[in-house]
């Protein structure tokens, strides 16, 4: 009887034991937080457990820096067979995997893949949101960076066997990109004035920030009252105070008689690598453009302090605060 129960345990023993080859009937990575090879391209997203790997690759460009409007995620078809631009795939392994495995240009030879599943129809939605920063004492905002939502939905799998399988849909988690925050900072509070094309504007030799075609009762050789000022909004009747901010890739020249700014026609160079504009002002609430005016002792020439309430930059639908009470700069005319 001892023989016939060894040898019964010995033979689940040998049935109990492979040769570390995964096998699976589900996929669950619910809890598992993405990565990206490159937060440069973001073209391959994927998630890792100890043995298996949730794939999913993108063309460059796919994940956008920039919030989608609530309802309204950015959407992408996975191609009918899997073999185009942006595909959905699961693998299990006969080993550890890591990054390694995965964002390797050359991957190691082991652990092998013992199982693969294969997206061949489905849709790829992602919504995105922006992270920012806000400085208590000024009210200035930054963003800092992104939260790409990824969902699947209506998701073919093709498994081994030639099995299909439909799951409706799939939450892949939040991909997280960071940004280089815009500072906008001008150490000289001496403004610009273009007469000529109605601008004011202050640079600090790399970016600027400029209100072009300009209320014209904002600037006047005349003081305002003490605890006055002059006042106007961003975007008036869309055609006046458009404020601009904009870097550059290069140095700005110097400011000199023949100013880049004031010139018809901006010239070219150095070119900009990026660019913002203010969000609409609202009376009493936001994007209040403030000018208070002084003289000197000589009654000609005009000092004008340009201060920008409650402004908000925009880019696509990104934003940021200048902050409550922001200085442009403050600009000299003459009699």
């Amino acid at each position: 009887m001892k023989k016939y129960a060894s040898l019964l345990l010995l033979a689940l023993l040998l049935n109990g034991c492979d040769d570390g080859d995964l096998t699976v009937d589900s996929v669950d990575f619910e809890n598992i937080t993405p990565q990206t090879c490159d937060q440069t391209t973001n073209t391959l997203i994927y998630k890792l457990k100890p043995q298996e790997a949730l794939l999913l690759q993108l063309p460059p460009g796919s994940i956008i820096n920039d919030p989608t409007l609530d309802g309204a995620p950015v959407i992408y078809n996975i191609e009918t067979g899997g073999n185009g631009t942006y595909r959905y795939l699961y693998r299990a392994y006969d080993g550890a995997v890591a990054t390694a495995n995965i964002c390797n240009l050359i991957p190691p030879k082991t652990p092998n893949v013992t199982q693969e599943w294969l997206a061949i129809a489905g849709v790829i939605e992602i919504a995105t949101k922006q992270v920012e920063e806000t400085d208590q004492t000024t009210g200035s905002s930054k963003v800092t960076g992104y939260v790409h939502s990824i969902n699947l939905k209506n998701v073919t799998f093709l498994k081994p066997g030639d099995v299909k399988q439909v799951m409706p849909e799939i939450a892949f988690g939040d991909l997280k990109t960071t940004v280089n925050p815009v500072v906008v900072n001008f150490i000289d509070e001496d403004a610009n004035y273009c007469d000529t094309n109605k601008k004011i504007y202050n640079d600090n030799g790399v970016s600027s920030l400029t209100i072009e075609n300009l209320d014209p009762s904002l600037i006047k050789n005349e003081t305002t009252p003490v605890g006055t000022q002059r006042t106007s909004l961003i975007n008036l009747n869309n055609t006046m105070n458009k404020v601009y901010y904009r870097a550059y890739a290069g140095t700005l020249p110097p400011k000199t008689s023949e100013d880049y700014f004031c010139l018809e026609k901006t010239p070219s160079t150095p070119p900009v690598s990026d660019s913002w504009y203010g969000k609409d002002g609202e009376a009493n609430v936001s994007g209040i453009i403030q000018v208070t005016t002084t003289v000197d002792v000589s009654g000609k020439v005009f000092r004008h302090r340009v201060v920008l309430v409650n402004a908000v930059l925009r880019k696509g639908n990104s934003s940021f605060k200048l902050g409550n009470s922001f200085l442009l700069g403050t600009a000299i005319t003459t009699l």
